[in-house]
């Protein structure tokens, strides 16, 4: 079933919102009881518990966080949501960095209550920006990095 590109885009609006309102339930609440998040190819996260997790160590990591939505490509059963995320690395153990992440989420809506998110980050990882400790182990969809901005 193709969705309806509108629809998609308002959806997409509406997530980007979700993000950066630093209510990380609300962010879950777009995914079904059942749908996933992965992140740079790790595990996915399973349900909308484990995805609130995975969007509260976004949220506390950059608690000025933004995030924009630069795209939205509808294919298939889905679309490719094309973002950047913005923030000052503050969150416990923060190195006080400014990042600027550009990525995208690969979504999968199905007509039973599942989705599913895959999502990567488009640059490489550069040393001085430090996000393994427990609360910035975020997007783990399928990319491989981040970008540091002054």
């Amino acid at each position: 079933m193709t969705p309806d590109p509108a629809k998609l885009r308002d959806l997409a609006q509406r997530y980007t919102a979700a993000w950066c309102s630093q209510d990380a339930a609300s962010l879950a609440a777009f995914y079904s009881q059942n749908g996933s998040l992965s992140i740079n190819g790790g595990a996915p996260a399973m349900g909308r518990s484990a995805i609130t997790e995975v969007a509260r160590g976004f949220m506390t990591a950059f608690p000025d966080l933004r995030v924009l939505m630069d795209d939205l490509v509808v294919q298939g059963d889905g679309a490719v949501y094309h973002w950047t995320l913005i923030g000052t690395d503050t969150g416990l153990g923060g190195t006080g960095q400014r990042v600027r992440i550009s990525g995208f989420e690969v979504w999968r809506i199905g007509v039973d209550d599942s989705s599913q998110s895959r999502g990567a980050t488009s640059t490489v990882p550069p040393t001085n920006v430090s996000l393994n400790a427990a609360s910035r182990q975020p997007f783990r969809n399928l990319g491989v990095g981040r970008e540091a901005v002054a």
